[in-house]
Protein backbone atom coordinates (compact mmCIF):
# COMPACT_ATOMS: atom_id res chain seq x y z
CA UNK A 1 0.00 0.00 0.00
CA UNK A 2 1.16 3.21 -0.51
CA UNK A 3 -0.29 6.49 1.43
CA UNK A 4 0.80 10.48 1.30
CA UNK A 5 1.30 11.68 5.19
CA UNK A 6 2.27 14.80 4.90
CA UNK A 7 -0.63 16.71 6.39
CA UNK A 8 -2.68 18.56 3.85
CA UNK A 9 -4.88 16.99 1.29
CA UNK A 10 -3.22 15.92 -1.81
CA UNK A 11 -6.06 16.08 -4.59
CA UNK A 12 -5.61 14.36 -7.95
CA UNK A 13 -3.23 11.48 -6.61
CA UNK A 14 -3.57 7.87 -7.27
CA UNK A 15 -3.21 5.70 -4.85
CA UNK A 16 -1.98 1.84 -4.76
CA UNK A 17 -2.67 -0.75 -2.32
CA UNK A 18 -0.11 -3.60 -2.50
CA UNK A 19 -0.59 -6.57 0.06
CA UNK A 20 2.28 -8.87 0.80
CA UNK A 21 1.42 -12.24 1.69
CA UNK A 22 3.96 -14.95 2.03
CA UNK A 23 4.14 -18.44 4.06
CA UNK A 24 7.77 -18.41 6.11
CA UNK A 25 8.88 -21.10 8.68
CA UNK A 26 8.75 -19.61 11.93
CA UNK A 27 8.54 -19.95 15.39
CA UNK A 28 5.27 -18.61 17.16
CA UNK A 29 6.13 -16.76 20.66
CA UNK A 30 2.22 -15.81 21.57
CA UNK A 31 -0.82 -16.36 20.88
CA UNK A 32 -2.18 -13.05 20.76
CA UNK A 33 -6.10 -14.59 22.06
CA UNK A 34 -7.04 -18.25 22.29
CA UNK A 35 -9.14 -19.78 19.29
CA UNK A 36 -11.31 -23.25 20.19
CA UNK A 37 -8.68 -25.19 19.88
CA UNK A 38 -10.86 -28.24 19.55
CA UNK A 39 -12.36 -27.28 16.15
CA UNK A 40 -8.74 -26.21 14.71
CA UNK A 41 -7.98 -29.80 16.28
CA UNK A 42 -10.43 -31.53 14.62
CA UNK A 43 -9.78 -29.91 11.32
CA UNK A 44 -5.78 -30.67 11.39
CA UNK A 45 -7.21 -34.51 12.00
CA UNK A 46 -9.06 -34.43 9.25
CA UNK A 47 -6.65 -33.32 6.75
CA UNK A 48 -7.73 -29.50 6.26
CA UNK A 49 -5.58 -27.81 3.79
CA UNK A 50 -5.47 -24.63 6.31
CA UNK A 51 -5.66 -20.77 5.70
CA UNK A 52 -4.61 -19.81 2.14
CA UNK A 53 -2.50 -16.54 1.87
CA UNK A 54 -3.23 -16.94 -1.77
CA UNK A 55 -7.28 -16.57 -1.14
CA UNK A 56 -6.63 -14.43 1.86
CA UNK A 57 -7.80 -10.56 1.48
CA UNK A 58 -8.13 -7.69 3.35
CA UNK A 59 -9.82 -4.20 2.98
CA UNK A 60 -8.80 -0.77 4.58
CA UNK A 61 -10.85 0.62 7.18
CA UNK A 62 -12.68 3.87 6.79
CA UNK A 63 -9.85 4.82 3.83
CA UNK A 64 -9.13 8.56 3.22
CA UNK A 65 -6.97 9.96 0.94
CA UNK A 66 -4.42 11.34 3.01
CA UNK A 67 -3.92 11.27 7.26
CA UNK A 68 -1.97 13.32 9.91
CA UNK A 69 1.12 12.22 10.92
CA UNK A 70 -0.08 10.21 14.66
CA UNK A 71 -3.15 9.31 13.11
CA UNK A 72 -3.84 5.43 13.11
CA UNK A 73 -4.69 3.02 10.21
CA UNK A 74 -6.94 -0.28 10.91
CA UNK A 75 -6.92 -2.87 8.42
CA UNK A 76 -9.13 -5.87 8.58
CA UNK A 77 -8.04 -8.98 7.44
CA UNK A 78 -10.32 -11.75 6.29
CA UNK A 79 -8.79 -15.49 6.44
CA UNK A 80 -9.62 -17.83 3.72
CA UNK A 81 -8.37 -21.51 3.44
CA UNK A 82 -7.45 -23.72 -0.20
CA UNK A 83 -10.73 -23.84 -1.14
CA UNK A 84 -11.72 -20.03 -1.21
CA UNK A 85 -13.79 -20.49 1.76
CA UNK A 86 -14.38 -18.10 4.61
CA UNK A 87 -12.57 -19.15 8.18
CA UNK A 88 -14.68 -18.90 10.88
CA UNK A 89 -12.31 -19.26 13.84
CA UNK A 90 -8.99 -17.68 14.49
CA UNK A 91 -5.91 -18.36 15.45
CA UNK A 92 -3.63 -18.04 12.47
CA UNK A 93 -0.56 -16.01 12.97
CA UNK A 94 0.09 -12.94 10.92
CA UNK A 95 2.65 -10.47 11.12
CA UNK A 96 2.54 -6.83 10.04
CA UNK A 97 4.48 -3.68 9.63
CA UNK A 98 3.86 0.03 7.68
CA UNK A 99 7.39 0.94 6.28
CA UNK A 100 9.31 2.55 3.71
CA UNK A 101 12.04 1.02 2.32
CA UNK A 102 13.47 4.63 1.06
CA UNK A 103 14.14 6.56 4.34
CA UNK A 104 14.43 3.07 5.86
CA UNK A 105 11.52 3.81 8.22
CA UNK A 106 9.48 0.64 9.76
CA UNK A 107 7.23 0.69 12.33
CA UNK A 108 4.90 -2.92 13.44
CA UNK A 109 1.46 -3.48 13.16
CA UNK A 110 -0.56 -4.76 16.11
CA UNK A 111 -2.79 -7.66 14.86
CA UNK A 112 -5.64 -8.88 16.87
CA UNK A 113 -7.74 -11.58 16.51
CA UNK A 114 -11.02 -11.48 16.52
CA UNK A 115 -12.14 -15.31 16.74
CA UNK A 116 -14.07 -15.22 13.79
CA UNK A 117 -11.51 -15.48 10.79
CA UNK A 118 -10.72 -12.27 10.66
CA UNK A 119 -8.15 -10.35 12.24
CA UNK A 120 -7.80 -6.50 13.06
CA UNK A 121 -4.34 -4.56 12.24
CA UNK A 122 -3.57 -1.00 13.65
CA UNK A 123 -1.00 1.05 12.69
CA UNK A 124 0.28 4.31 13.86
CA UNK A 125 1.34 6.71 11.23
CA UNK A 126 4.70 8.14 12.48
CA UNK A 127 6.32 10.03 9.62
CA UNK A 128 5.66 12.29 6.68
CA UNK A 129 5.49 11.16 3.34
CA UNK A 130 4.76 7.35 1.64
CA UNK A 131 4.37 4.28 3.06
CA UNK A 132 3.96 0.39 2.56
CA UNK A 133 2.01 -1.51 4.47
CA UNK A 134 3.08 -5.85 4.78
CA UNK A 135 0.82 -7.92 5.62
CA UNK A 136 2.45 -11.98 6.50
CA UNK A 137 0.94 -14.57 6.90
CA UNK A 138 3.46 -16.86 9.01
CA UNK A 139 1.74 -20.10 10.38
CA UNK A 140 -2.08 -21.08 9.86
CA UNK A 141 -4.29 -21.55 12.69
CA UNK A 142 -3.97 -25.34 11.67
CA UNK A 143 -0.22 -24.54 11.79
CA UNK A 144 0.34 -22.81 15.15
CA UNK A 145 -1.60 -26.06 16.58
CA UNK A 146 1.12 -28.14 15.16
CA UNK A 147 3.59 -25.56 16.48
CA UNK A 148 2.00 -25.46 19.83
CA UNK A 149 1.71 -29.37 20.13
CA UNK A 150 5.62 -30.09 19.66
CA UNK A 151 6.32 -27.00 22.17
CA UNK A 152 4.53 -28.76 24.72
CA UNK A 153 4.88 -32.59 24.04
CA UNK A 154 8.47 -32.74 22.27
CA UNK A 155 10.99 -30.47 23.88
CA UNK A 156 14.00 -33.13 23.33
CA UNK A 157 13.49 -32.31 19.68
CA UNK A 158 17.05 -29.91 20.12
CA UNK A 159 19.47 -31.77 22.20
CA UNK A 160 22.59 -31.27 23.30
CA UNK A 161 26.34 -32.75 23.96
CA UNK A 162 27.74 -33.03 27.32
CA UNK A 163 31.49 -34.20 27.21
CA UNK A 164 33.08 -36.41 29.91
CA UNK A 165 36.86 -36.03 30.66
CA UNK A 166 39.55 -38.09 33.21
CA UNK A 167 41.96 -39.85 33.26
CA UNK A 168 42.26 -43.31 32.42
CA UNK A 169 44.47 -46.29 32.58
CA UNK A 170 48.31 -45.74 32.34
CA UNK A 171 48.04 -42.34 32.37
CA UNK A 172 45.54 -42.02 29.16
CA UNK A 173 42.70 -39.90 29.24
CA UNK A 174 38.91 -41.32 28.47
CA UNK A 175 36.77 -38.71 26.72
CA UNK A 176 32.89 -39.52 26.31
CA UNK A 177 29.86 -37.65 24.53
CA UNK A 178 26.63 -37.90 25.33
CA UNK A 179 23.04 -36.66 25.11
CA UNK A 180 21.82 -34.03 27.73
CA UNK A 181 19.01 -31.87 28.21
CA UNK A 182 17.08 -29.84 31.05
CA UNK A 183 15.16 -31.91 33.57
CA UNK A 184 11.45 -31.48 33.04
CA UNK A 185 8.98 -34.24 34.07
CA UNK A 186 6.99 -33.93 30.89
CA UNK A 187 7.04 -32.05 27.31
CA UNK A 188 9.05 -34.95 26.05
CA UNK A 189 12.35 -34.37 28.45
CA UNK A 190 11.46 -37.33 30.25
CA UNK A 191 12.24 -39.42 27.43
CA UNK A 192 15.71 -39.74 28.20
CA UNK A 193 14.77 -42.26 30.71
CA UNK A 194 14.57 -42.85 34.31
CA UNK A 195 16.52 -44.28 37.51
CA UNK A 196 20.00 -44.21 37.43
CA UNK A 197 20.20 -43.39 33.43
CA UNK A 198 21.40 -40.26 34.06
CA UNK A 199 23.75 -37.57 36.09
CA UNK A 200 21.67 -34.78 37.43
CA UNK A 201 23.99 -31.62 37.81
CA UNK A 202 21.97 -29.59 40.09
CA UNK A 203 22.44 -25.79 40.33
CA UNK A 204 20.98 -24.89 44.01
CA UNK A 205 20.81 -21.37 43.35
CA UNK A 206 18.12 -21.60 40.48
CA UNK A 207 17.39 -24.86 41.81
CA UNK A 208 17.47 -25.99 37.98
CA UNK A 209 18.99 -29.65 36.74
CA UNK A 210 20.66 -30.12 33.49
CA UNK A 211 20.58 -34.10 32.43
CA UNK A 212 23.00 -35.93 30.52
CA UNK A 213 22.95 -39.16 29.73
CA UNK A 214 25.48 -41.20 32.39
CA UNK A 215 28.91 -42.56 30.76
CA UNK A 216 29.96 -45.60 30.54
CA UNK A 217 33.56 -45.22 31.84
CA UNK A 218 33.43 -41.58 33.42
CA UNK A 219 31.88 -40.59 37.14
CA UNK A 220 29.19 -37.43 37.03
CA UNK A 221 31.51 -35.14 38.59
CA UNK A 222 33.88 -35.32 34.84
CA UNK A 223 31.40 -33.26 32.82
CA UNK A 224 33.92 -30.75 31.59
CA UNK A 225 32.34 -29.30 27.84
CA UNK A 226 28.92 -28.44 26.04
CA UNK A 227 27.96 -28.32 22.30
CA UNK A 228 24.75 -28.15 20.49
CA UNK A 229 23.74 -31.68 19.38
CA UNK A 230 21.36 -31.77 17.32
CA UNK A 231 17.40 -31.21 15.99
CA UNK A 232 14.87 -34.56 15.73
CA UNK A 233 12.07 -33.56 13.39
CA UNK A 234 9.29 -35.35 15.03
CA UNK A 235 7.06 -33.84 12.33
CA UNK A 236 4.42 -36.25 10.97
CA UNK A 237 3.54 -36.16 7.01
CA UNK A 238 0.49 -33.89 7.71
CA UNK A 239 2.09 -31.84 10.21
CA UNK A 240 4.61 -31.09 7.24
CA UNK A 241 1.91 -29.92 4.99
CA UNK A 242 0.44 -27.26 7.34
CA UNK A 243 4.15 -26.10 8.42
CA UNK A 244 5.64 -25.83 4.86
CA UNK A 245 3.93 -26.14 1.37
CA UNK A 246 6.72 -25.51 -0.86
CA UNK A 247 7.10 -28.77 -3.39
CA UNK A 248 10.77 -29.29 -4.39
CA UNK A 249 11.87 -30.93 -7.58
CA UNK A 250 11.76 -34.34 -5.78
CA UNK A 251 8.34 -33.39 -4.13
CA UNK A 252 7.27 -32.39 -7.76
CA UNK A 253 8.33 -35.36 -9.16
CA UNK A 254 6.52 -37.61 -6.97
CA UNK A 255 3.22 -35.65 -7.50
CA UNK A 256 3.14 -35.71 -10.84
CA UNK A 257 4.06 -39.02 -11.43
CA UNK A 258 1.81 -41.63 -13.56
CA UNK A 259 -0.55 -38.83 -14.38
CA UNK A 260 -1.72 -37.62 -17.81
CA UNK A 261 -1.86 -33.66 -17.63
CA UNK A 262 -3.41 -31.65 -20.58
CA UNK A 263 -3.22 -27.79 -20.04
CA UNK A 264 -5.50 -25.44 -22.18
CA UNK A 265 -5.09 -21.78 -22.27
CA UNK A 266 -3.48 -18.75 -23.17
CA UNK A 267 0.02 -18.17 -22.64
CA UNK A 268 0.07 -17.51 -19.02
CA UNK A 269 -0.83 -21.04 -18.49
CA UNK A 270 1.93 -21.72 -21.22
CA UNK A 271 4.67 -20.12 -18.35
CA UNK A 272 2.87 -23.42 -15.80
CA UNK A 273 3.87 -25.75 -18.74
CA UNK A 274 7.37 -24.20 -18.44
CA UNK A 275 7.68 -24.44 -15.24
CA UNK A 276 7.11 -27.78 -14.99
CA UNK A 277 10.00 -28.70 -17.64
CA UNK A 278 11.97 -26.83 -15.85
CA UNK A 279 10.93 -27.86 -12.14
CA UNK A 280 11.46 -31.73 -13.03
CA UNK A 281 15.15 -32.30 -14.96
CA UNK A 282 13.30 -36.34 -16.52
CA UNK A 283 10.69 -34.31 -18.01
CA UNK A 284 11.83 -34.06 -21.85
CA UNK A 285 10.45 -31.18 -24.09
CA UNK A 286 9.87 -32.70 -27.32
CA UNK A 287 10.27 -30.98 -30.85
CA UNK A 288 6.55 -31.21 -32.60
CA UNK A 289 8.12 -28.73 -35.02
CA UNK A 290 4.82 -26.40 -34.51
CA UNK A 291 4.42 -23.10 -33.52
CA UNK A 292 5.61 -22.33 -30.04
CA UNK A 293 3.38 -19.41 -29.28
CA UNK A 294 0.33 -21.40 -29.80
CA UNK A 295 1.43 -25.04 -29.59
CA UNK A 296 0.72 -28.01 -28.86
CA UNK A 297 3.68 -28.86 -26.32
CA UNK A 298 4.24 -32.01 -25.00
CA UNK A 299 6.92 -32.94 -22.12
CA UNK A 300 7.33 -36.71 -21.41
CA UNK A 301 9.29 -38.53 -18.44
CA UNK A 302 9.43 -42.12 -18.68
CA UNK A 303 11.09 -42.56 -15.75
CA UNK A 304 8.43 -41.35 -13.33
CA UNK A 305 5.16 -41.93 -16.77
CA UNK A 306 4.61 -38.50 -16.98
CA UNK A 307 3.16 -37.06 -19.63
CA UNK A 308 2.45 -32.78 -19.87
CA UNK A 309 0.84 -31.43 -22.76
CA UNK A 310 -0.09 -27.64 -23.36
CA UNK A 311 -2.31 -26.35 -26.73
CA UNK A 312 -3.63 -22.36 -26.61
CA UNK A 313 -7.78 -22.68 -26.50
CA UNK A 314 -8.60 -21.74 -29.99
CA UNK A 315 -9.85 -18.78 -31.66
CA UNK A 316 -10.28 -15.93 -30.54
CA UNK A 317 -6.16 -16.08 -29.94
CA UNK A 318 -3.70 -13.06 -30.52
CA UNK A 319 -0.40 -15.42 -31.68
CA UNK A 320 1.88 -15.78 -34.90
CA UNK A 321 1.29 -17.56 -38.19
CA UNK A 322 -0.22 -21.18 -36.92
CA UNK A 323 -1.16 -23.77 -38.58
CA UNK A 324 -5.81 -23.86 -38.41
CA UNK A 325 -5.76 -27.26 -37.72
CA UNK A 326 -3.90 -26.96 -34.66
CA UNK A 327 -6.18 -24.96 -32.72
CA UNK A 328 -8.51 -26.70 -30.92
CA UNK A 329 -11.77 -25.28 -28.41
CA UNK A 330 -11.06 -26.75 -24.68
CA UNK A 331 -14.76 -28.34 -24.97
CA UNK A 332 -14.27 -30.21 -27.37
CA UNK A 333 -10.21 -31.47 -26.46
CA UNK A 334 -12.06 -32.21 -23.07
CA UNK A 335 -14.95 -34.25 -25.05
CA UNK A 336 -12.21 -36.42 -26.12
CA UNK A 337 -10.49 -36.99 -23.13
CA UNK A 338 -11.37 -40.72 -21.22
CA UNK A 339 -10.94 -39.30 -17.74
CA UNK A 340 -9.73 -41.23 -15.59
CA UNK A 341 -7.80 -41.29 -11.71
CA UNK A 342 -4.55 -40.33 -13.64
CA UNK A 343 -5.97 -37.47 -15.73
CA UNK A 344 -5.42 -34.18 -15.14
CA UNK A 345 -7.36 -31.49 -17.26
CA UNK A 346 -6.01 -27.49 -16.26
CA UNK A 347 -7.56 -24.52 -18.26
CA UNK A 348 -7.73 -20.84 -18.52
CA UNK A 349 -9.53 -18.82 -20.82
CA UNK A 350 -9.33 -14.70 -20.50
CA UNK A 351 -6.99 -12.23 -22.18
CA UNK A 352 -8.02 -12.38 -25.31
CA UNK A 353 -11.74 -12.19 -24.55
CA UNK A 354 -11.49 -9.10 -23.42
CA UNK A 355 -12.81 -7.19 -26.57
CA UNK A 356 -16.13 -9.32 -26.66
CA UNK A 357 -19.26 -8.58 -25.28
CA UNK A 358 -19.56 -10.74 -21.95
CA UNK A 359 -22.51 -12.78 -23.11
CA UNK A 360 -20.23 -14.38 -26.12
CA UNK A 361 -17.34 -15.36 -23.27
CA UNK A 362 -19.96 -16.88 -21.17
CA UNK A 363 -21.46 -18.69 -23.95
CA UNK A 364 -17.97 -20.36 -24.21
CA UNK A 365 -17.42 -20.87 -20.46
CA UNK A 366 -21.26 -22.96 -20.85
CA UNK A 367 -20.14 -24.93 -23.09
CA UNK A 368 -16.74 -25.89 -21.15
CA UNK A 369 -18.94 -26.67 -18.38
CA UNK A 370 -21.20 -28.85 -20.30
CA UNK A 371 -18.18 -30.98 -21.37
CA UNK A 372 -16.82 -30.72 -17.55
CA UNK A 373 -19.85 -32.60 -16.38
CA UNK A 374 -19.86 -35.25 -18.84
CA UNK A 375 -16.24 -35.85 -18.67
CA UNK A 376 -16.90 -35.82 -14.43
CA UNK A 377 -20.03 -38.24 -14.89
CA UNK A 378 -18.25 -40.91 -17.01
CA UNK A 379 -14.79 -40.70 -14.83
CA UNK A 380 -15.85 -38.73 -11.84
CA UNK A 381 -12.16 -39.54 -10.32
CA UNK A 382 -10.99 -37.14 -13.06
CA UNK A 383 -8.87 -34.03 -11.49
CA UNK A 384 -9.96 -30.93 -13.37
CA UNK A 385 -8.34 -27.53 -12.37
CA UNK A 386 -9.35 -23.96 -13.52
CA UNK A 387 -7.12 -20.95 -13.40
CA UNK A 388 -8.66 -17.76 -13.57
CA UNK A 389 -7.59 -14.51 -14.91
CA UNK A 390 -4.85 -12.68 -13.53
CA UNK A 391 -4.20 -8.81 -13.27
CA UNK A 392 -1.88 -7.02 -16.10
CA UNK A 393 -3.19 -5.17 -18.34
CA UNK A 394 -4.41 -1.36 -18.14
CA UNK A 395 -5.17 -0.34 -21.50
CA UNK A 396 -9.10 -0.29 -23.42
CA UNK A 397 -7.92 -3.85 -25.34
CA UNK A 398 -7.12 -5.97 -22.22
CA UNK A 399 -8.30 -3.51 -18.67
CA UNK A 400 -8.17 -5.56 -15.82
CA UNK A 401 -11.92 -4.41 -15.44
CA UNK A 402 -12.74 -6.66 -18.08
CA UNK A 403 -10.37 -9.53 -16.56
CA UNK A 404 -12.44 -9.16 -13.60
CA UNK A 405 -15.86 -9.57 -15.08
CA UNK A 406 -14.37 -12.54 -16.85
CA UNK A 407 -13.64 -13.88 -13.38
CA UNK A 408 -16.90 -13.54 -12.12
CA UNK A 409 -18.41 -15.50 -14.93
CA UNK A 410 -16.27 -18.49 -14.48
CA UNK A 411 -16.91 -18.82 -10.25
CA UNK A 412 -20.39 -18.29 -11.17
CA UNK A 413 -20.61 -21.34 -13.99
CA UNK A 414 -18.58 -23.41 -11.99
CA UNK A 415 -19.41 -22.68 -8.48
CA UNK A 416 -21.82 -26.18 -8.26
CA UNK A 417 -18.90 -28.56 -10.00
CA UNK A 418 -16.74 -30.38 -8.85
CA UNK A 419 -13.29 -28.71 -9.78
CA UNK A 420 -10.98 -26.41 -8.22
CA UNK A 421 -10.64 -23.00 -9.16
CA UNK A 422 -7.32 -21.86 -8.60
CA UNK A 423 -8.10 -18.09 -7.94
CA UNK A 424 -4.68 -16.14 -9.32
CA UNK A 425 -6.53 -12.85 -9.20
CA UNK A 426 -5.63 -11.25 -6.01
CA UNK A 427 -2.06 -13.19 -5.89
CA UNK A 428 -0.72 -11.43 -9.30
CA UNK A 429 -2.85 -7.75 -7.91
CA UNK A 430 -1.60 -7.74 -4.42
CA UNK A 431 1.90 -9.15 -5.02
CA UNK A 432 4.84 -6.64 -4.43
CA UNK A 433 6.71 -8.06 -7.36
CA UNK A 434 6.12 -5.54 -11.14
CA UNK A 435 2.58 -6.34 -12.23
CA UNK A 436 2.97 -7.85 -15.40
CA UNK A 437 0.31 -10.08 -17.30
CA UNK A 438 3.15 -12.91 -17.46
CA UNK A 439 3.68 -13.09 -13.70
CA UNK A 440 7.46 -12.98 -12.28
CA UNK A 441 9.37 -16.64 -11.46
CA UNK A 442 7.89 -15.79 -7.35
CA UNK A 443 4.41 -15.70 -7.88
CA UNK A 444 4.78 -18.80 -10.76
CA UNK A 445 6.25 -20.94 -7.64
CA UNK A 446 3.43 -19.79 -5.46
CA UNK A 447 0.94 -20.27 -8.22
CA UNK A 448 2.16 -24.24 -8.81
CA UNK A 449 2.64 -24.78 -4.56
CA UNK A 450 -1.08 -24.31 -4.52
CA UNK A 451 -1.67 -26.45 -7.42
CA UNK A 452 -0.38 -28.69 -6.37
CA UNK A 453 -1.47 -29.33 -3.08
CA UNK A 454 -4.77 -29.52 -5.18
CA UNK A 455 -3.17 -32.56 -7.08
CA UNK A 456 -1.32 -34.12 -3.58
CA UNK A 457 -2.84 -33.11 -0.28
CA UNK A 458 -1.15 -35.86 1.75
Amino acid sequence: MQFIFNGRQNVGRVYIFKLVLRIRKAVLALLQRAPDTAIIIKAVNTGYKGTSSAHTTFIIENLKESYQIGEELFVTVHAKDFDNTSKSYGGDFFQAKLFWSETKASVFGEVVDLLNGSYSVRFLLPWNGEAQVAVRLIHSSEAVQVVKHHRDTDSDRVYFNGYYEGPGPNKTRLRETVTCNMKWDKNGLERMGAGDCCCEHNDPRTQETWRCQRPKSLPCSALMYHSMGGYRNRLTNKEKMLITRHFTTQTTTACLKDKHIYMMGDSTMRQWFEFFVKAVPTLKKMNLHVQYQSGPLIAVDVENNIDLHWRAHGVPLRTRKTAIADLHYISNEIDDQAGGPHTVFIFNLGPHFTTYPLDFYTHRVLRIRKAVLALLQRAPDTTVIIKTVNTGYKDIFGSDWYSLQLNRVLHWAFQDVGVYILDVWQMTACHYSKENIHPGPVIIKNEMDILLSFLCPD
